[in-house]
């Protein structure tokens, strides 16, 4: 993958670090900066570091899917891609969670970041830098946190069913680049 793929991939993974800190961000008037940073640190590390896990559990499958791999990125990205634009177009209204205790903010960070330890996999197969990948992905992470934490101050009433869906067909874009290339 390329600087920009990777950036993309970023992005991407990142919506869920923007939505949900920007769902805290409607609850929180106090505090906000650490509360932010809080959000932010944790968003970033296991964004940062699940695709690591998928990465590594890559290497002992890779025999048996090495033949395949292409057509597994490729399923993969659209996977998460598909269920990115499903969840954008849901009817019901997701429940907001008020929850910043350690517990909690390590549940979000886990729950946040799984397809980030699927995207570890793609990372693998594609032969990408972990290390440069992790890098990208953790920071973007901890960017897009903080601007969807602060941001509800200016857009109390934006639509983030259109960041999950743009994030849905970035990854479907990366998917179908692999596959044809």
């Amino acid at each position: 993958m390329s600087l920009i793929e990777i950036f993309l991939l970023a992005v991407a993974l990142g919506v869920d670090c923007f939505v949900v800190s920007f769902s805290q961000g409607l609850f929180y008037k106090n505090n906000r900066l650490i509360t932010a940073m809080q959000l932010a640190v944790v968003m970033g590390v296991f964004q940062g570091l699940m695709p690591i896990i998928g990465f590594v559990g890559a290497d002992y499958t890779k025999f048996l899917i090495e033949p395949y791999s292409k057509l597994v990125v490729f399923a993969v990205f659209m996977l998460l891609g598909m269920q990115f634009i499903f969840e954008s177009v849901k009817k019901e209204e997701k429940q907001k969670i008020q929850c910043l205790s350690f517990g909690c903010l390590i549940s979000l960070g886990i729950a946040t970041s799984i397809d980030a330890l699927v995207s570890g996999v793609s990372l693998n197969y594609t032969m990408t830098s972990l290390s440069k990948s992790c890098f990208i992905i953790g920071g973007v992470s901890f960017v897009m946190s903080l601007i969807g934490f602060y941001i509800t101050s200016l857009f109390k009433n934006i639509r983030i069913n259109y960041l999950q869906f743009l994030g849905g067909l970035i990854l479907i874009f990366l998917g179908a680049k692999v596959l044809i290339f």
